[in-house]
C-alpha cells in the first residue's frame, strides 16, 4: 500500500500515476521479473550515509553505485551504504527496502542517475514489496527536485 504522505502529495499535486501489483519480491531484479519489466526500467533506491547524513541514490535496478566516483562527483569525504537501523525509522509506513524515492518527504537529498532522467517514465517501489508506482519522470523531477548525476567513470555510477 502506498504510504499516506506519498499518496497525499501525488494527489494534491494532481500527478497521474499508476500502481502495478506483483507477487512479493525483495531485490530490484526479482521485483522487475515479478512485474514483467526490464531491470533498466525499474528504479531502485540505495540508502547511503554521506558525510554523516542519510541520502537516497536512485538508479536503474541493473546498475550499481560506485561509491568512490560518487564521493568525487559530489565532493564528499565519506559515502557508504547506510545500515538498515540508521534509516528504518525514517520510513514508518514502508517495508524496509521498498521505500519510494521521495526523499523530499523524508528530509533527505535525492541523487538520481542520468540514465533514469532519459526515460519518459519512472517505476519504483511504492512502500511495499508487492506494489510499484509508475509515473512520468518529469512529474517525479518536479516533485522531488533531485540532483541528477551523469553516468560514466567520473559520474558516480557503475553499470
Amino acid at each position: 500500500m502506498i504510504p499516506n504522505q506519498v499518496k497525499k502529495m501525488l494527489d494534491n499535486q494532481h500527478v497521474k500515476y499508476m500502481c502495478i501489483n506483483h507477487s512479493p519480491a525483495f531485490t530490484a531484479q526479482e521485483t522487475a521479473a515479478a512485474a514483467h519489466i526490464s531491470g533498466r526500467n525499474l528504479a531502485k533506491i540505495v540508502m547511503i550515509k554521506a558525510d554523516g547524513k542519510l541520502a537516497m541514490v536512485v538508479l536503474p535496478a541493473n546498475h550499481h553505485v560506485d561509491f568512490g566516483a560518487l564521493r568525487d562527483a559530489l565532493g564528499w569525504k565519506n559515502a557508504d551504504l547506510a545500515n538498515e537501523t540508521e534509516f528504518k525509522k525514517q520510513f514508518p509506513e514502508c517495508e524496509v527496502g521498498a521505500m519510494p524515492p521521495f526523499g523530499n518527504l523524508y528530509n533527505m537529498p535525492v541523487y538520481v542517475s542520468s540514465w533514469l532522467a532519459m526515460f519518459d517514465q519512472i517505476i519504483f517501489n511504492a512502500g511495499s514489496h508487492s506494489e510499484l508506482i509508475q509515473m512520468a519522470y518529469r512529474d517525479f523531477e518536479k516533485l522531488v527536485k533531485p540532483k541528477v548525476i551523469a553516468m560514466g567513470k567520473s559520474g558516480g555510477w557503475k553499470h
